[in-house]
């Protein structure tokens, strides 16, 4: 015989509260007391319940859906952070689409106008495409992660003081030029602080120092063209020197790692290399490279909390809304 599915007809009829009470108990389960709502609960699994996702979606209009942008997934950085984000489902329930963006901004509008059609209750943003404030125009909760997020909650790292280890530890290393290659951030972008940081540090400890700003380009192919020119020039300016180069991130350092393999056959003594992330690649590249390290399955944490709490505020019969954006840095 095929069993029927429960439903909210049988489970009152169980338990002998209304089907309205039943329903608050999955819609509202606050507005019913404790002791009910373990009655109830206990009725579920006596019943074998299963609940029909679709059916309460349109019920009540609750996705528990979170959609994502990222710029893409050939960084490390990107695919680590998008990983922890989507184990957060374990905790919290709630469920992820991911677009990546590529930079484009009119593509990323669309992905938006797509969630939003999806129903999804919040934006988890980690693209630079579309400003802070044309983001809070869209009045759906949103995080983004280590961007610009004047009107919007974010959640960041302390950059500045990423920036300030990574000169300590080349300078321990005793080298003669302290060099930090980077793309061209306005000062509102977190990882500027990184091109701060280590600025200072070199200022204010005596170390000569140079600010390399490259554009490494949005694929693994342009990221390989434009840090072997990097290198090139490196070794024309100091071929008799002792370098500390500081990447902006572990994917760049990886690659310029494999740029001095390819050419010497090992990493030379006079070179030290330190990136910034603590991504996989850093662990397991030819050679682990020392890395500045974000704390990357805590952003994410803190990021889907944050995002949540203002989901559940809209929930509330009486909202209200934060009267400004919340910003928290690791």
């Amino acid at each position: 015989m095929t069993k029927k599915n429960v439903t909210f007809a049988d489970i009152a009829a169980y338990t002998g509260f209304s089907k309205t009470t039943i329903s608050r108990y999955f819609n509202n389960p606050d507005s019913i007391t404790v002791e009910n709502q373990e009655k109830i609960a206990n009725a579920l699994e006596i019943l074998n319940y299963k609940e029909n996702k679709l059916a309460r979606v349109m019920a009540n209009g609750k996705t528990e859906m979170v959609g994502v942008i990222i710029p893409n997934l050939y960084m490390h950085y990107y695919s680590d952070m998008l990983n922890h984000i989507i184990s957060t489902y374990e905790k919290y329930g709630y469920k992820f689409i991911v677009f990546a963006g590529n930079e484009d901004a009119e593509v990323e509008r669309q992905y938006i106008q797509e969630l939003l059609a999806y129903k999804t209750e919040g934006l988890i943003i980690l693209s630079h495409t579309l400003s802070s404030k044309e983001l809070s125009e869209y009045h759906i909760p949103i995080v983004t992660i280590e961007r610009e997020d004047e009107y919007v909650c974010s959640v960041n790292t302390d950059n500045y003081m990423g920036g300030m280890q990574a000169a300590t530890i080349l300078a321990k290393s005793g080298c003669d030029i302290l060099i930090h290659a980077n793309a061209d951030f306005p000062s509102n972008i977190p990882a500027y602080g990184r091109i701060q940081g280590f600025q200072d540090f070199c200022k204010a400890n005596g170390f000569k120092h140079r600010i390399l700003i490259r554009d490494f380009g949005d694929s693994f192919e342009e990221n390989n063209v434009e840090i072997a020119k990097l290198l090139q020039e490196i070794e024309e300016a100091y071929s008799e020197k002792k370098v500390g180069i500081f990447m902006p991130n572990d994917t760049h350092a990886n690659i310029l790692l494999n740029c001095m393999i390819r050419k010497y056959g090992m990493l030379p003594e006079r070179y030290k290399i330190v990136g910034f992330d603590n991504s996989p690649v850093s662990r397991e590249a030819v050679i682990p490279i020392t890395t500045v390290g974000q704390q990357i399955d805590k952003i994410a944490q803190e990021a889907v909390e944050l995002l949540l709490l203002q989901i559940n505020e809209r929930k509330k019969r009486r909202p209200k809304p934060l009267s400004a954006p919340i910003h928290k840095v690791l």
